[in-house]
């Protein structure tokens, strides 16, 4: 990431953007495979120049990754569209202290009956980017550019690795979308490609017109993660393998090759593909 300004601290500005709850909180961990993985965290927050924290009300693969490999990677996404990407170190977690009662007194779980935080996890800046407005007039164009060249790449797939409803929700371009991928220091970074769209039923294809320095970075052959979300509280989780950029009908096009789906929605966040075995229940 050397053509980015490095900072190793936030500033009270930016602390103060990370407060409210509506907001896009992404956190990149990686699994016992080595493989990246994708988790929307909405609580997550600086508290000081040096620390964020976030709060746990749901089980999830994030939390165990975090307890094995404490190498982090965040984005938060403000609603005036600004964006802090970077990465973090995971120290440890508490239940209770000053950050235990902060996110338990907002108001999604302070009035909720259901369920609230029960651990706190806390994770020390290793660095980030700084304030970054997410650059809406070249990520349209991406997404015409991207249209055009699925139209000239779309061909029958072998697999159904994506079902309808994940094409669906992937090629529907006011849906928010990121990759994330493990730079050289172990630690993963997330790029937004809200561009993104689907390329048959097992490929993902997005013009590199958006973001073009963070895309040109991912090496080719890299295991990648691709989350998308919509604003209905819908959202996906893919893996697979990035295939590098080509030219697509005279658009340069980055493209995964996905091998791996995963369904973080509740009530019961679970892979899709390749289907897991159904184990029939014998102790009751």
């Amino acid at each position: 990431m050397s053509y980015r300004d490095i900072h190793r601290t936030f500033s009270q500005s930016d602390i103060e953007s990370f407060q409210p709850e509506m907001k896009v909180g992404l956190l990149a961990t990686v699994n016992e495979e080595g493989l990246p993985h994708l988790t929307l965290i909405s609580t997550l927050r600086a508290t000081t120049p040096t620390e964020l924290v976030f709060g746990q009300f749901a089980e999830g693969l994030s939390k165990v990754n975090v307890q094995k490999n404490p190498k982090t990677g965040f984005l938060i996404l403000t609603l005036d569209r600004n964006t802090w990407r970077g990465k973090a170190k995971f120290t440890h977690t508490q239940r209770s202290g000053k950050e235990f009662n902060l996110l338990n007194n907002l108001p999604m779980f302070r009035y909720n009956a259901y369920f609230g935080i029960h651990t706190v996890y806390y994770l020390d800046l290793i660095e980030h980017y700084g304030r970054e407005l997410l650059p809406m007039k070249h990520i349209v164009q991406a997404a015409l550019k991207t249209l055009l060249a699925r139209r000239l790449a779309l061909r029958k797939s072998k697999k159904e690795v994506l079902n309808l409803w994940t094409r669906q929700l992937i090629n529907k371009m006011a849906n928010l979308k990121f990759l994330a991928f493990i730079e050289n220091d172990g630690y993963p970074i997330i790029i937004p490609i809200i561009q993104a769209q689907t390329c048959g039923s097992e490929h993902i294809i997005f013009s590199t017109s958006a973001f073009s320095k963070d895309i040109r970075a991912i090496p080719q052959g890299a295991p990648v993660a691709f989350f998308c979300m919509s604003f209905d509280m819908e959202d996906v989780l893919l893996r697979g393998i990035y295939q590098g950029i080509k030219r697509v009908g005279g658009v340069q096009c980055g493209s995964i090759t996905v091998d791996w789906v995963y369904s973080p929605m509740p009530p019961k966040p679970e892979q899709i593909y390749p289907q897991t075995k159904l184990e029939p229940v014998t102790t009751f």
